[in-house]
C-alpha cells in the first residue's frame, strides 16, 4: 500500500476508530469517471473532496455526476459568490494535509467546514479517495457524512 494511504488508513482508525479499507488502482482514480471505471461503479458514487476558498478553506465532498454550483455553495456559506473559487494546490497540501486526487474525506489537518453532495446520500456505499490519487474506500454516505462532521446541502449545478 502506498505510504499516504497507508497513512490516512492509520489516521482514520486513531482518530475515528474506523478501519478503512483501501483499493489501489496503478492506473490512477485521478477523475471521478476514472475512479468509476476502476471501481465499476455508478460516476454518481464518487464522493470527490474538492477544497474550496469562500474565502476560508472549506472542503466540499460532491458526487463525481455533480460539479459544485459557487453561488449555491456562497449561498450555503453567506459570502458573495465571487469570493467562492477552487483552492490551489499549495492551499490544499497546507490546509487538508493531502494532495489534490488525494483528498479524503475527514483526516484534515485542519479543522474546516466540510459540506456533504445532498446526493450522494441515495446510495448504500460511495468511493472517497484515501490519500493518493490512486486509492479510494467504500464507506456508507451516512458514516462519511458523521465523521466528516459534514453538513448535507445542496451544491449541485
Amino acid at each position: 500500500m502506498h505510504r499516504r494511504a497507508a497513512a490516512f488508513a492509520e489516521r482514520a482508525d486513531e482518530e475515528h476508530d474506523f478501519a478503512v479499507d483501501v483499493h489501489e488502482f496503478p492506473a490512477g482514480t485521478k477523475t471521478a469517471s476514472d475512479a468509476a471505471a476502476a471501481i465499476g461503479c455508478d460516476v454518481a458514487q464518487i464522493a470527490s473532496s474538492l477544497v474550496f476558498v469562500v474565502p476560508d478553506p472549506v472542503v466540499v465532498v460532491t458526487s463525481g455526476a455533480n460539479r459544485v454550483s459557487e453561488a449555491k455553495l456562497a449561498e450555503v456559506c453567506a459570502v458573495d459568490e465571487s469570493a467562492v473559487g477552487m483552492a490551489d494546490a499549495d492551499v490544499v497540501r497546507e490546509t487538508v494535509g493531502w494532495s489534490i486526487g488525494g483528498v479524503p474525506p475527514f483526516c484534515h489537518d485542519s479543522s474546516l467546514p466540510v459540506y456533504m453532495d445532498d446526493t450522494l446520500r441515495e446510495f448504500a456505499t460511495v468511493w472517497a479517495a484515501a490519500g493518493t490519487p490512486e486509492a479510494v474506500f467504500p464507506i456508507a454516505p451516512e458514516r462519511l457524512r458523521t465523521l466528516a462532521d459534514a453538513q448535507p446541502v445542496d451544491v449541485a449545478e
